[in-house]
């Protein structure tokens, strides 16, 4: 239990930053549209892709550095690859963290007049710049736990109380959507892009794995290490779940209609909850819900400054280990990043849920690349033979890596018209 404890982190800083806008958006809003039509989907793409997150864990026990590092001992071209997939995902994926955090925060605090328009997202933008300059690894590690646990409480009551309930009454007119057609592909793409999350983001565990024995000074091993990673993912799956049956039982069916703008759709989501809950809980669902988007604002421009930050060093000075100026500097950049393309996009009355859905698209489109590459990573005979995956394992991997390839040609076909 001891040790247990000096390795749990990285896996419930997965599992906090997944919840943010994947479960509190996109799965309360495939049950608001379409009840149950998408489990069968959730469940899948969340088993499909377990291995290439849970082997940035594995490889970064394993060898002892990260999955970066790994990519530049591909070749050249495997980490310019990582390179380019995670500056096109940067900007729109933080933008997309920082927004739904903001618009929580508005709605926690009811800051809806116009003269609060940008206050929000500076201060979202300018505390977690502060906080990660100054308190680093150790400080998000805590918080992350703290709010991390506060929601999965609060999802877990409200789940239980749904259920209790049992689900809204149907209205008469309610006619059920068609799932399985073209017309639901962007979704569907939007839906799995970010589902735990982005797979990109696996380089982000072997960052927080080595961060984490370097702060606890104690070395975990590859099994000790995945475990405590599978622990946090399979939390987000299931938590998953929970969040689209909320969506499903208060809303699916009935007359309520799903509002698109950013803070009515916020104040729709904490309503869910307090429904089953009761009114009394409004600020307290509202408070839980900004605490874990917060979180998982950290999360975000911890994990991509870090992974900007090693690339750069990889692609630019040979692999040397700077000083922490280029983390500062790495920050600097996500967070301008960020803000300017919630700024751009600050006049569309829709921009909230289209940047939402555009870097969840982006995240699924690049997928099958950054799988493949993990994969290759801890298949290859450089790789010790003692900590490769078992055959379940790298059958899954295939299997995931088949089916994110097909659905991203099938997205490109849908988009460029060449499905009717």
């Amino acid at each position: 239990m001891n040790r247990f404890f000096k390795v749990l982190g990285p896996g419930l800083l997965f599992a906090s930053t997944a919840i943010g806008v994947s479960h509190l958006v996109q799965s309360t809003r495939a049950g608001m549209m379409y009840g149950f039509g998408f489990l069968f989907t959730i469940v899948v793409i969340n088993i499909l892709k377990y291995p290439f997150f849970e082997y940035g864990t594995r490889y970064a026990a394993a060898t002892g550095e990260s999955l970066i590092d790994g990519y530049r001992s591909l070749g050249k071209w495997a980490i310019i690859a990582y390179f380019f997939v995670m500056i096109v995902s940067l900007f729109f994926v933080s933008a997309a963290v920082f927004q739904v955090t903001a618009v929580f925060m508005k709605e926690l605090f009811q800051l809806h007049e116009m003269a609060y328009t940008f206050s929000p997202l500076l201060l979202i933008i300018g505390s977690s710049f502060l906080i990660l300059a100054w308190g680093k690894y150790q400080f998000l590690d805590g918080f992350i736990k703290v709010v991390g646990l506060v929601m999965i409480v609060c999802v877990a009551i409200s789940f239980i109380l749904v259920i209790y309930k049992g689900a809204a009454v149907a209205s008469d007119q309610f006619d059920a959507p068609e799932i399985w057609s073209l017309s639901t592909i962007p979704f569907a793409i939007a839906l799995m892009g970010w589902m735990p999350t982005a797979v990109d983001l696996s380089t982000w565990n072997s960052l927080w794995t080595l961060e984490k024995q370097k702060a606890s000074g104690y070395k975990s091993s590859v099994k000790e290490a995945t475990h405590e990673f599978a622990l946090g993912y399979w939390i987000s799956a299931v938590l998953a779940v929970m969040f689209l049956t909320l969506g499903s039982y208060l809303v699916y069916g009935t007359d309520t209609p799903i509002i698109s703008g950013s803070a009515g759709f916020a104040n729709q989501v904490i309503n869910l909850f307090s429904s089953a809950m009761g009114q009394w809980s409004y600020y307290v669902i509202a408070t839980a819900a900004f605490c874990i988007m917060y979180g998982t604002s950290l999360g975000v421009l911890d994990g991509y400054s870090r992974a900007l930050k090693r690339t750069s060093e990889v692609l630019f000075i040979a692999g040397s280990v700077t000083d922490e100026k280029w983390y500062l500097a790495a920050l600097s950049v996500t967070a301008l990043g960020g803000f300017s393309l919630c700024y751009g996009l600050s006049g569309n009355p829709n921009g909230f849920l289209l940047l939402v859905d555009i870097a969840t698209v982006l995240s699924f489109l690049f997928a099958p690349i950054v799988a493949t590459l993990n994969y290759r990573l801890v298949t290859r005979k450089k790789f010790p033979e003692e900590h490769r995956p078992k055959f379940i394992m790298r059958a899954i991997s295939l299997l995931g890596i088949f089916t994110l390839s097909v659905l991203s040609l099938v997205y490109m076909g849908y988009y460029f018209g060449m499905l009717d």
